[in-house]
Protein backbone atom coordinates (compact mmCIF):
# COMPACT_ATOMS: atom_id res chain seq x y z
CA UNK A 1 0.00 0.00 0.00
CA UNK A 2 2.97 2.63 1.27
CA UNK A 3 4.51 1.64 -2.45
CA UNK A 4 1.43 2.75 -4.12
CA UNK A 5 1.60 6.22 -2.12
CA UNK A 6 5.07 6.91 -4.52
CA UNK A 7 3.40 5.69 -7.88
CA UNK A 8 -0.03 7.66 -7.81
CA UNK A 9 0.98 10.65 -5.83
CA UNK A 10 -1.36 12.79 -7.89
CA UNK A 11 -3.68 11.38 -5.40
CA UNK A 12 -2.03 12.01 -2.28
CA UNK A 13 -1.97 15.15 -0.28
CA UNK A 14 0.97 14.67 1.90
CA UNK A 15 3.50 17.57 3.57
CA UNK A 16 1.01 20.22 1.23
CA UNK A 17 -0.89 22.53 3.75
CA UNK A 18 -4.05 20.98 5.79
CA UNK A 19 -7.49 20.58 4.32
CA UNK A 20 -10.72 21.72 5.63
CA UNK A 21 -11.81 18.85 7.48
CA UNK A 22 -15.29 16.89 5.90
CA UNK A 23 -16.43 16.75 9.23
CA UNK A 24 -15.62 20.13 10.38
CA UNK A 25 -17.51 21.14 7.20
CA UNK A 26 -20.77 19.26 8.03
CA UNK A 27 -21.02 20.55 11.49
CA UNK A 28 -20.59 24.02 10.60
CA UNK A 29 -22.85 24.35 7.78
CA UNK A 30 -25.40 22.22 10.19
CA UNK A 31 -24.48 25.18 12.43
CA UNK A 32 -25.26 27.82 10.30
CA UNK A 33 -28.68 26.16 9.65
CA UNK A 34 -29.45 26.70 13.30
CA UNK A 35 -28.66 30.42 12.31
CA UNK A 36 -30.54 30.57 9.56
CA UNK A 37 -34.02 28.82 11.25
CA UNK A 38 -33.23 29.33 15.28
CA UNK A 39 -35.87 26.69 16.69
CA UNK A 40 -36.01 24.40 13.66
CA UNK A 41 -32.73 22.68 14.36
CA UNK A 42 -32.81 22.56 18.20
CA UNK A 43 -33.33 19.93 19.87
CA UNK A 44 -34.23 22.19 23.09
CA UNK A 45 -36.95 25.02 23.32
CA UNK A 46 -35.53 28.44 22.82
CA UNK A 47 -37.48 31.02 24.66
CA UNK A 48 -37.24 34.76 23.56
CA UNK A 49 -35.05 35.68 26.43
CA UNK A 50 -32.74 32.61 25.83
CA UNK A 51 -32.44 33.73 22.23
CA UNK A 52 -29.92 36.31 22.39
CA UNK A 53 -27.45 34.61 23.96
CA UNK A 54 -27.90 31.39 22.69
CA UNK A 55 -27.46 33.25 19.20
CA UNK A 56 -24.50 35.31 20.52
CA UNK A 57 -22.42 32.21 21.87
CA UNK A 58 -23.40 30.16 18.20
CA UNK A 59 -22.61 32.71 16.20
CA UNK A 60 -19.25 33.05 18.18
CA UNK A 61 -18.32 29.38 17.62
CA UNK A 62 -19.57 29.67 13.92
CA UNK A 63 -17.06 32.26 13.53
CA UNK A 64 -14.35 30.52 15.39
CA UNK A 65 -14.49 27.05 13.57
CA UNK A 66 -15.44 28.46 9.98
CA UNK A 67 -12.28 30.67 10.32
CA UNK A 68 -10.24 27.92 11.08
CA UNK A 69 -11.50 26.15 8.41
CA UNK A 70 -11.32 28.73 5.95
CA UNK A 71 -7.85 29.67 6.48
CA UNK A 72 -7.18 25.92 5.40
CA UNK A 73 -9.07 26.21 1.73
CA UNK A 74 -6.38 29.42 1.39
CA UNK A 75 -3.24 29.02 -0.86
CA UNK A 76 -1.09 30.53 1.50
CA UNK A 77 -1.47 29.08 5.44
CA UNK A 78 -0.05 32.13 7.01
CA UNK A 79 -1.81 34.64 5.44
CA UNK A 80 -4.86 32.93 5.29
CA UNK A 81 -5.58 33.53 8.93
CA UNK A 82 -5.85 36.82 8.35
CA UNK A 83 -7.74 37.00 5.22
CA UNK A 84 -9.60 34.30 6.84
CA UNK A 85 -11.23 36.10 9.56
CA UNK A 86 -11.96 39.01 7.78
CA UNK A 87 -14.50 36.88 5.29
CA UNK A 88 -15.69 35.31 7.60
CA UNK A 89 -17.31 38.56 9.12
CA UNK A 90 -17.99 39.60 5.70
CA UNK A 91 -20.14 36.45 5.03
CA UNK A 92 -21.98 36.90 8.75
CA UNK A 93 -22.97 39.92 7.76
CA UNK A 94 -24.68 38.40 4.57
CA UNK A 95 -26.40 36.19 6.75
CA UNK A 96 -29.99 38.21 7.63
CA UNK A 97 -30.13 39.23 3.87
CA UNK A 98 -29.31 35.20 3.13
CA UNK A 99 -32.70 34.79 5.25
CA UNK A 100 -34.90 37.43 3.79
CA UNK A 101 -34.42 35.59 0.56
CA UNK A 102 -35.16 32.37 2.42
CA UNK A 103 -38.33 33.49 3.33
CA UNK A 104 -39.17 33.82 -0.35
CA UNK A 105 -38.17 30.52 -1.09
CA UNK A 106 -40.31 28.78 1.72
CA UNK A 107 -43.30 31.04 0.58
CA UNK A 108 -43.06 29.83 -2.75
CA UNK A 109 -43.16 26.56 -1.15
CA UNK A 110 -46.27 27.38 0.66
CA UNK A 111 -48.21 29.00 -2.53
CA UNK A 112 -47.12 25.99 -4.70
CA UNK A 113 -47.82 22.66 -3.57
CA UNK A 114 -50.44 22.02 -1.84
CA UNK A 115 -49.69 19.48 0.26
CA UNK A 116 -47.54 22.06 2.20
CA UNK A 117 -49.14 21.92 5.48
CA UNK A 118 -47.54 24.99 7.18
CA UNK A 119 -44.34 26.21 7.57
CA UNK A 120 -43.24 23.99 10.37
CA UNK A 121 -43.10 21.45 7.43
CA UNK A 122 -41.49 23.05 5.00
CA UNK A 123 -38.84 23.44 6.98
CA UNK A 124 -38.44 20.53 8.57
CA UNK A 125 -39.53 17.79 5.58
CA UNK A 126 -38.64 19.57 2.08
CA UNK A 127 -35.13 18.84 1.37
CA UNK A 128 -35.80 21.21 -2.01
CA UNK A 129 -35.30 24.19 0.68
CA UNK A 130 -32.50 22.56 2.76
CA UNK A 131 -30.32 22.29 -0.54
CA UNK A 132 -31.50 25.94 -0.85
CA UNK A 133 -30.11 27.34 2.02
CA UNK A 134 -27.24 25.80 2.07
CA UNK A 135 -26.68 26.71 -1.64
CA UNK A 136 -27.30 30.18 -0.45
CA UNK A 137 -24.92 30.58 2.06
CA UNK A 138 -22.57 28.71 -0.42
CA UNK A 139 -22.85 31.12 -2.97
CA UNK A 140 -22.14 34.02 -0.47
CA UNK A 141 -18.51 32.51 0.49
CA UNK A 142 -18.29 31.86 -3.31
CA UNK A 143 -18.80 35.34 -3.89
CA UNK A 144 -16.05 36.39 -1.02
CA UNK A 145 -13.92 34.44 -3.47
CA UNK A 146 -13.16 31.23 -1.28
CA UNK A 147 -12.04 28.06 -2.71
CA UNK A 148 -13.03 24.80 -1.73
CA UNK A 149 -15.08 25.34 1.35
CA UNK A 150 -18.63 26.16 -0.48
CA UNK A 151 -18.47 23.50 -2.82
CA UNK A 152 -18.04 21.09 0.21
CA UNK A 153 -20.66 22.40 1.61
CA UNK A 154 -23.01 22.21 -1.25
CA UNK A 155 -21.59 18.82 -1.22
CA UNK A 156 -22.80 17.85 2.41
CA UNK A 157 -26.12 19.13 1.16
CA UNK A 158 -26.22 17.01 -1.22
CA UNK A 159 -25.39 13.94 0.40
CA UNK A 160 -28.27 14.60 3.02
CA UNK A 161 -31.08 15.50 0.09
CA UNK A 162 -30.14 14.21 -3.41
CA UNK A 163 -29.51 17.75 -4.68
CA UNK A 164 -27.17 18.90 -6.40
CA UNK A 165 -26.45 22.62 -6.66
CA UNK A 166 -23.23 24.36 -7.42
CA UNK A 167 -22.09 27.13 -5.08
CA UNK A 168 -21.61 28.80 -8.37
CA UNK A 169 -25.02 29.05 -9.86
CA UNK A 170 -26.76 32.74 -9.16
CA UNK A 171 -30.20 31.49 -8.19
CA UNK A 172 -32.96 34.78 -7.75
CA UNK A 173 -35.94 34.62 -5.02
CA UNK A 174 -38.82 32.37 -4.36
CA UNK A 175 -36.84 29.50 -6.04
CA UNK A 176 -38.92 25.92 -5.52
CA UNK A 177 -37.53 22.40 -5.99
CA UNK A 178 -40.49 20.20 -5.70
CA UNK A 179 -39.49 16.51 -4.53
CA UNK A 180 -36.02 17.21 -5.47
CA UNK A 181 -34.44 13.86 -5.79
CA UNK A 182 -31.40 13.76 -9.06
CA UNK A 183 -31.70 17.74 -9.07
CA UNK A 184 -28.55 18.61 -10.83
CA UNK A 185 -27.66 22.73 -11.35
CA UNK A 186 -24.38 23.02 -12.56
CA UNK A 187 -21.80 26.39 -12.19
CA UNK A 188 -22.67 28.75 -14.39
CA UNK A 189 -26.44 28.28 -14.31
CA UNK A 190 -28.53 31.81 -13.84
CA UNK A 191 -32.06 30.91 -12.74
CA UNK A 192 -34.12 34.14 -12.53
CA UNK A 193 -37.40 34.46 -9.67
CA UNK A 194 -40.27 32.17 -8.96
CA UNK A 195 -39.12 29.19 -10.90
CA UNK A 196 -40.39 26.06 -9.73
CA UNK A 197 -38.25 22.66 -10.93
CA UNK A 198 -39.16 18.98 -10.03
CA UNK A 199 -37.09 15.88 -9.24
CA UNK A 200 -34.53 14.34 -12.19
CA UNK A 201 -34.12 18.16 -13.54
CA UNK A 202 -30.53 18.56 -14.66
CA UNK A 203 -29.55 21.76 -15.68
CA UNK A 204 -26.22 20.78 -17.01
CA UNK A 205 -23.38 21.83 -19.79
CA UNK A 206 -22.49 19.59 -22.38
CA UNK A 207 -19.96 16.86 -22.73
CA UNK A 208 -16.25 18.72 -23.71
CA UNK A 209 -12.90 17.39 -24.17
CA UNK A 210 -10.24 19.96 -22.76
CA UNK A 211 -12.39 20.87 -20.14
CA UNK A 212 -10.45 23.21 -17.89
CA UNK A 213 -10.13 25.59 -20.82
CA UNK A 214 -13.45 26.16 -20.67
CA UNK A 215 -13.17 26.96 -16.72
CA UNK A 216 -14.80 30.56 -16.16
CA UNK A 217 -16.78 30.63 -18.91
CA UNK A 218 -20.67 30.39 -18.93
CA UNK A 219 -20.99 26.76 -19.70
CA UNK A 220 -24.95 25.98 -18.22
CA UNK A 221 -28.30 27.37 -18.84
CA UNK A 222 -30.14 30.41 -18.07
CA UNK A 223 -33.75 30.16 -16.92
CA UNK A 224 -35.18 33.23 -16.92
CA UNK A 225 -38.57 34.19 -14.50
CA UNK A 226 -41.29 32.25 -14.19
CA UNK A 227 -40.42 29.31 -15.38
CA UNK A 228 -41.74 25.60 -14.57
CA UNK A 229 -39.52 22.64 -15.25
CA UNK A 230 -41.16 19.13 -14.85
CA UNK A 231 -39.48 16.11 -13.51
CA UNK A 232 -36.77 14.31 -15.80
CA UNK A 233 -35.80 17.42 -18.00
CA UNK A 234 -32.26 17.91 -19.11
CA UNK A 235 -31.31 21.48 -20.15
CA UNK A 236 -27.81 21.95 -21.93
CA UNK A 237 -25.50 24.69 -22.80
CA UNK A 238 -24.18 28.19 -21.92
CA UNK A 239 -25.74 29.46 -24.68
CA UNK A 240 -29.29 28.38 -23.73
CA UNK A 241 -32.15 30.47 -22.25
CA UNK A 242 -35.70 29.20 -21.78
CA UNK A 243 -37.88 32.05 -22.04
CA UNK A 244 -39.95 34.17 -18.85
CA UNK A 245 -42.96 32.14 -18.46
CA UNK A 246 -42.38 29.19 -20.41
CA UNK A 247 -43.14 25.39 -19.08
CA UNK A 248 -40.73 22.47 -20.06
CA UNK A 249 -42.34 19.36 -19.96
CA UNK A 250 -41.16 15.99 -18.43
CA UNK A 251 -38.28 13.72 -19.73
CA UNK A 252 -37.67 16.88 -22.11
CA UNK A 253 -34.11 16.65 -23.94
CA UNK A 254 -33.04 20.79 -24.47
CA UNK A 255 -29.55 22.25 -25.83
CA UNK A 256 -31.68 25.11 -27.25
CA UNK A 257 -32.93 28.93 -26.53
CA UNK A 258 -36.70 28.66 -26.15
CA UNK A 259 -38.70 32.35 -26.26
CA UNK A 260 -40.56 33.77 -23.55
CA UNK A 261 -43.88 32.04 -22.46
CA UNK A 262 -43.42 29.04 -24.78
CA UNK A 263 -44.22 25.41 -23.99
CA UNK A 264 -41.64 22.51 -24.62
CA UNK A 265 -42.77 19.18 -24.65
CA UNK A 266 -42.18 15.77 -26.25
CA UNK A 267 -44.47 13.09 -28.17
CA UNK A 268 -45.74 10.29 -25.93
CA UNK A 269 -44.76 7.12 -26.99
CA UNK A 270 -47.12 4.59 -28.10
CA UNK A 271 -48.56 2.18 -25.39
CA UNK A 272 -49.44 -0.96 -26.23
CA UNK A 273 -51.75 -2.86 -23.34
CA UNK A 274 -52.37 -6.73 -24.60
CA UNK A 275 -53.40 -9.56 -22.56
CA UNK A 276 -49.99 -11.53 -21.06
CA UNK A 277 -50.86 -14.31 -22.93
CA UNK A 278 -50.87 -12.92 -26.06
CA UNK A 279 -47.69 -11.05 -25.97
CA UNK A 280 -45.01 -11.66 -28.54
CA UNK A 281 -42.31 -14.16 -28.00
CA UNK A 282 -38.97 -13.25 -27.63
CA UNK A 283 -36.71 -11.92 -24.13
CA UNK A 284 -37.33 -8.53 -25.03
CA UNK A 285 -40.77 -9.24 -24.11
CA UNK A 286 -40.36 -10.77 -21.05
CA UNK A 287 -40.68 -8.09 -18.04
Amino acid sequence: MVRSYAELAAINHLGGAQLPSKAAVGAITQDLLHLLFPGFYDEDHLEGKELGPAITSLLRSVEKSLTKEIAKSMPAQVVAGENAAGKVQAFLIRLPAVRKILKTDVEAVMAGDPAARNVEEILLAYPGVEAIAVQRMAHELHLLGIPLFPRMMTEWAHSRTGIDIHPGAVIGPSFFIDHGTGVVIGETTEIGQEVRIYHGVTLGARSVTGAQTLRGRKRHPTIEDRVTIYPGATILGGETVVGEGSTIGGGVFLAKSIPPHHLVFAEHATLKIIPKAERPQGSEYTI
